[in-house]
């Protein structure tokens, strides 16, 4: 069993039937919430990373002639946004959440210290980590690996909407293939995009294993901590 976790959750999981642009439900916040507290419960240094596409994503608007910068901006004061939902519904479930921001908003949450961070999970609190990486031109998939790594996290597991890695999208093609366990090298040369390349690239520097579940299978991340066989193992 892994000692120190980070869980990559999208920001459509917050929203109500996981819609990209579907704002905040506060029973899909919820219910979130009780799957990480189920992570914590079992002794684990539980840290979080969120997205914000259930607020914000830039691919809608980029038409309309929005730049990059401020588009990602936003993108990343959604993911805080985010967080402060995620913490309260964690604390009502009795679990100490600490949200962290790099993005500094100190009337709001703590701004991310590496140092600080450790020792928030070494204390048993979840640490969620908010604000992305802090600038534009990342995802929240590359904020997850460069927090992870920073960490020294035993293990990433990227909560998504299919259960595992597919050679093309299952959801367009029945025949899609799903790979059990895959290579980092693979997975970039096979332009996987389950997690952007960027991200593949700092866990595979940094030896940090990826597993990607099915975020709705509600026992798919405890087996996952626990070393069972689900999802994908991507190392």
């Amino acid at each position: 069993m892994k000692k120190r976790v980070l869980l990559k959750i999208s920001g459509e999981s917050l929203a109500k039937d996981g819609k990209e642009g579907g704002g905040i439900d506060p029973d899909a916040v919820f219910d979130v919430a009780k799957k990480i507290k189920d992570i914590y419960d079992l002794g684990i240094e539980t840290s979080v990373v969120i997205g914000g596409g259930n607020i914000f994503r830039w691919r809608r608007v980029r038409e309309s002639g929005m730049e990059r910068v401020p588009a990602d901006t936003i993108g990343m004061i959604s993911t805080v946004i985010n967080g402060v939902a995620l913490q309260d519904a964690l604390e009502r479930l009795e679990a100490p959440t600490r949200l962290m921001s790099s993005i500094e908003m100190p009337k709001v949450c703590e701004p991310y210290i590496i140092r600080r961070a450790i020792r928030h999970l070494e204390k048993g609190r979840i640490v969620i980590f908010a604000g992305g990486t802090g600038g534009p031109f990342f995802t929240t998939d590359s904020a997850a690996a460069i927090r992870a790594s920073e960490i020294k996290a035993d293990l990433i597991i990227k909560a998504s909407n299919v259960d595992g890695v597919y050679d093309s999208d299952p959801n367009k093609n029945p025949k899609a293939k799903k790979f059990d366990e895959i290579t980092f090298k693979e997975a970039i040369e096979k332009n996987l995009l389950v997690m952007d390349i960027t991200a593949f690239t700092i866990c595979r520097e940094n030896k940090i294993p990826i597993i990607v579940v099915n975020f709705s299978d509600k026992d798919s991340i405890k087996k996952a901590i626990l070393g069972e066989k689900v999802g994908t193992l991507v190392r």
